[in-house]
């Protein structure tokens, strides 16, 4: 049975370090050099981007998203006659998943669209890379298409920035 182009993606996808393999590495080493927040012209990962609600058509915008792994830590505050490890400094973890906090990010970065969703672009041993799809709520096409524009009403504006 001939599987669809996007099931292939997706089966690729499954084990992006066997079957990407130097690709893959290339790409990371090149993302760490790059900015926290980059506009991107295509998605990396096309089958998630569409599922996530992507369109290739103008008003669309995606950012990758570099992310930093692991706990919270906190600032050293330098008493003295105190053990490192009762310090309190370690140890801590975020209220939220590292995937919503990239989106808040994106979101404060580019004001003017909503956050659609996002995915995981990529990883290594110090980072996450996601890849949010947003829309631009001013944007005539998106305001014009019906199946889009349900984005532009006020109850859906800025979903990612709300605390519930």
């Amino acid at each position: 049975m001939v599987l669809s182009f996007y099931k292939q993606i997706a089966k690729i996808w499954k084990n992006p370090k066997e079957n990407l393999g130097e690709v893959l590495k290339n790409r990371l080493i090149q993302w760490r050099k790059e900015n926290t927040i980059v506009k991107v012209s295509k998605p990396t990962r096309i089958n998630r981007a569409r599922s996530v609600g992507y369109k290739a058509k103008q008003g669309y915008v995606i950012a990758r998203v570099k992310i930093g792994k692991g706990g919270r830590r906190r600032k050293y505050y330098g008493r003295r006659g105190r053990k490192p490890s009762k310090m309190g400094l370690t140890h801590f973890t975020h209220g939220k998943s590292l995937q919503k906090i990239s989106e808040e990010k994106a979101q404060r970065r580019f004001m003017n669209t909503n956050v659609l969703g996002s995915y995981l672009a990529g990883e290594d041993g110090q980072h996450k890379w996601f890849e949010i799809i947003m829309v631009d709520t001013s944007h005539k096409n998106i305001i014009k298409n019906k199946s889009t524009r349900w984005v532009t009403f006020a109850s859906n504006k800025k979903k990612s920035l709300r605390t519930n």
